[in-house]
């Protein structure tokens, strides 16, 4: 049952004392650095960064069976670009790029030896995740940016450019917003119109048990309160193209990065980053199997779930951190965020029955995990306090709130809640919970730091972190090719088509 999974990461990024410092430039002088050092210690040390490979981008090819323009495109989508950043088989042959080429400006991008790719997204570092087997192998990955969003503020201290700070949330509390993605490799034969029946109620309440939680409603923060999740004030429609304005519950850009005529790769955009490795498992791993049950079919029971306006209703939950808001659904009955997911639950061990098969592994300590949380939090929502994220910030920062005797608009408030995901092991309120023992770790520190430098072994990711290792004539990399230098004629780009592929094509 097991999905190919893979999270990008925007993380919020600024320089101490400096609050007209530009975000591009914090974010391209992040990038550089890491680049710099992201071969060290391996065969590949002293060899350039390893750049990306645009060929196979396709931004602008939708789901739904259109195309979308270059002309008519938002800047924002045409992330195929390598030197205009956007704002907010066998082998072939390509030219060698000419000595005025190589004098342009150095792309802010390079491709990690853990198979990730780290580069500038509109005026953001972002991580993007090796492709993982799994939930819980790409929670590690996901956790694994963190220790490169650190080694990144700690190369910012020997810099002459200055200190930056890195932070994984995902709003300024000001109006500025930035994603933390996921992406699930999903069979092309999957009715796209049945994915968007039976997951828009899902994400709609799934926050409820992976929300990072945040200070201010609103998207500029306007009115006091606490709520759930750090995305739920930007989405603005249903269904769409778009990333960064008119966000949609459900993405419908269809670059699968693999055999387009077997697969497509569902690109979600509306989740929280969180620090907790259990929101991001439940996050991932409840998701994965939600699909999986839809990819076997779906009935009246499911669209018994359509909501209303599924928009509003993403709003009105995540404003309601004490779990009493219904949402009415086409079947006529009203649910809470954390009855709606038990119904999600039994509806996936009614497709495990009627499929005549009986949950294992991931999927079992999944689906015990799943409804474990939901039925503590049910009994007492704090009893959760140390895996449901959202849930361990509206305690800390309530006791604070109720200890300072102010409303949720006091800045201390705000402050803490920016302070909540800092990357700064002194600084971060969430890491200083972590070594407390306050929250509930899946993995141990060195497996997470070891992530960050080595490839899953499950994917194709492992051709490609082996050969940015150990490959000095590697120039080029993307989620489907490598770009070798042969040191004289043309670069020759060989193709990892297949996600399942860890034997390099160029051993």
């Amino acid at each position: 049952m097991t999905h190919v999974i893979g999270t990008e990461t925007e993380y919020g990024v600024y320089r101490p004392g400096d609050a007209w410092a530009n975000p591009i430039a914090l974010s391209s002088q992040a990038v550089r650095l890491y680049a710099e050092i992201s071969r060290d210690g391996t065969p590949a040390q002293g060899a350039a960064p390893v750049r990306w490979d645009y060929r196979a981008e396709d931004p602008l090819n939708d789901m739904r069976g259109i195309r979308l323009s270059r002309v008519a495109a938002d800047p924002s989508l045409l992330t195929d670009d390598p030197y205009h950043l956007a704002p907010s088989g066998g082998s072939e042959q390509i030219e060698r790029p000419t000595p005025e080429e190589m004098a342009l400006p150095a792309q802010t991008t390079a491709v990690l030896t853990n198979g990730a790719r780290l580069y500038v997204d509109h005026a953001h570092p972002e991580y993007s995740a090796p492709e993982a087997l799994g939930a819980l192998e790409a929670t590690l990955y996901d956790r694994a940016g963190e220790v490169i969003a650190r080694r990144i503020i700690e190369e910012s201290l020997k810099s002459e450019d200055g200190p930056i700070v890195l932070v994984k949330n995902n709003t300024d509390g000001k109006g500025a917003a930035y994603g933390t993605h996921e992406n699930y490799q999903i069979p092309r034969s999957v009715d796209f119109d049945d994915v968007v029946r039976g997951l828009t109620p899902f994400f709609v309440s799934r926050p409820v048990m992976c929300g990072a939680g945040r200070v201010g409603l609103g998207q500029k923060s306007q009115v006091p309160g606490f709520q759930i999740s750090q995305r739920a004030d930007f989405v603005e429609n249903e269904v769409g193209l778009e990333t960064t304005f008119n966000r949609p519950i459900i993405n419908t850009r269809d670059e699968p990065h693999a055999n387009p005529a077997h697969y497509r790769r569902l690109h979600v955009i509306g989740g929280d980053g969180n620090m907790f490795d259990v929101s991001i498992l439940l996050k991932l791993g409840a998701t994965s199997l939600v699909l999986w049950a839809i990819e076997q079919g779906i009935g009246l029971e499911w669209e018994a779930l359509a909501l209303d306006d599924a928009v509003q209703e993403t709003w009105n939950l995540s404003h309601h951190p004490n779990l009493d808001y219904k949402m009415n659904t086409a079947g006529g009955r009203a649910y809470t965020g954390p009855e709606l997911l038990q119904v999600y639950v039994d509806l996936i061990l009614a497709t495990f029955d009627r499929m005549g098969i009986s949950p294992e592994g991931e999927d079992q300590a999944i689906l015990t995990l799943w409804q474990d949380v939901l039925d503590r939090m049910r009994a007492d929502m704090f009893s959760v306090s140390t895996e449901v994220e959202w849930i361990g910030k509206y305690q800390l920062l309530g006791r604070q709130k109720d200890r300072l005797g102010v409303e949720w608009n006091d800045p201390r408030l705000t402050a803490m809640d920016l302070q909540w995901a800092d990357l700064r092991p002194e600084h971060s309120l969430a890491l200083k919970l972590g070594k407390a023992g306050r929250i509930k770790r899946l993995f141990s520190d060195q497996q997470v730091e070891d992530a960050a430098s080595q490839a899953p072994t499950t994917t194709r990711a492992f051709a490609r972190g082996q050969a940015v290792a150990s490959r000095p004539d590697l120039v080029k990399a993307s989620w489907t090719s490598l770009v070798i230098d042969p040191g004289q004629g043309n670069l020759v780009r060989y193709p990892i088509p297949d996600t399942a592929q860890t034997r390099s094509p160029v051993e």
